[in-house]
């Protein structure tokens, strides 16, 4: 009698798209963090940084790199100020502790990270910052990340004051979050509105039925993220961004009932735009990509050599690992290079098909 194996069919998934107001300005408070180690990044979060001033910037770095899961909506909104009304009129003690819930997360266990008790994090100003400084340790090692560490003491401190003081701590997300909308968020959003309404709507279009997480993350993000995330939910909610360029980022767990996406705002192939500017917008993220000598150096290696590792890159080009990271991170997030694991090395090949389809996009953008 034959052998007979039976493979389980990848699950199907349920797919929404949505403008989820209050995600997309917490991405981008998120995205101020990113300029120093991502490139590609739209241009107003690298010129809003630049603007700035130091109490602002310090105040939106403590939120959003330590306090993070405190502000992270846990369910969509009409809009961001509804949001923040929500954060200003939760119990204080229970937003703190949201603010902190990871380090006893279970799940944080299970990915290889050490986890620790509320009262044992919050014992001293020690115990905190050294919590913290060993998380970060662990997450470069774990995600083979090669951008040199810099650890604010300062900060950590500032933040466990916070932590301690949940009726501050607070005031304080609220009164930053508050002002970030009034000055900078709204006029932004208002711009960019017609814009990411014409790329959901697009999408939703589409007929999702039958596809796996990894079908429908392709069809909508231009991404395969199948090497990139094993798990996804029962239900993936696309989420464009007008800033996030060429980088896909995930809100939720795996195991969460629905994952948030985060894409650049771009349209199905084939659709025509109505809108300029999301036609340029996505232009823009494949071009930026190119104009830049480190980046044109590695395609062209990559043209000579089948195949490079991040160390192979760092030697030929005379480059720190930081810098190497950052331009290849851009590269493989826009989808010049194909990225693999050699045992623990990133390895990196070029994508041809990308540099096809870019040129084809480049001529129908001038008519030519």
């Amino acid at each position: 009698m034959a052998d007979q194996d039976f493979v389980l069919a990848p699950a199907t998934v349920r797919v929404r798209l949505d403008l989820e107001p209050a995600f997309n300005a917490i991405n981008t408070l998120m995205l101020l963090e990113q300029v120093d180690i991502r490139s590609g990044l739209s241009e107003w979060v690298v010129q809003t940084v630049a603007e700035l001033v130091p109490e602002r910037k310090r105040a939106n770095r403590l939120i959003l790199s330590l306090l993070g899961d405190a502000v992270m909506p846990d369910r969509s909104w009409s809009s961001f100020p509804a949001f923040i009304n929500h954060l200003a009129t939760q119990d204080a003690v229970t937003l703190r502790d949201r603010a902190i819930a990871w380090c006893s997360d279970p799940k944080m266990g299970q990915k290889g990270y050490e986890t620790i008790e509320r009262d044992a994090l919050l014992a001293s100003e020690a115990a905190y910052a050294g919590y913290m400084q060993r998380h970060m340790e662990q997450a470069y090692a774990q995600k083979g990340e090669d951008h040199e560490m810099h650890f604010d003491t300062a900060l950590y401190a500032e933040a466990y004051a916070l932590l301690i003081d949940p009726i501050a701590l607070q005031n304080y997300i609220v009164t930053h979050l508050r002002a970030m909308w009034d000055d900078m968020l709204q006029a932004d959003w208002e711009r960019n509105l017609p814009m990411l309404t014409e790329s959901v709507t697009a999408f939703q279009q589409l007929n999702y039925s039958g596809l796996t997480a990894t079908e429908a993350a392709r069809t909508i993000t231009g991404r395969d993220l199948s090497a990139t995330w094993e798990a996804w939910s029962d239900e993936i909610v696309f989420v464009p961004s007008a800033h996030i360029g060429p980088y896909v980022l995930r809100f939720g767990w795996a195991d969460s009932e629905v994952t948030r996406l985060m894409f650049g705002a771009r349209l199905p192939e084939g659709v025509r735009t109505i809108s300029p500017a999301l036609s340029r917008s996505e232009l823009l993220v494949r071009l930026s990509a190119l104009a830049d000598d480190t980046r044109l150096h590695m395609l062209e290696l990559l043209t000579q050599h089948e195949e490079l590792c991040a160390q192979d890159m760092i030697e030929m080009l005379k480059l720190s690992q930081s810098a190497a990271s950052r331009h290849l991170r851009q590269l493989t997030a826009t989808g010049y290079l194909l990225e693999r694991r050699r045992e623990v090395a990133k390895c990196y090949s070029l994508n041809p098909d990308r540099v096809a389809d870019t040129i084809q996009a480049l001529k129908r953008f001038l008519k030519t």
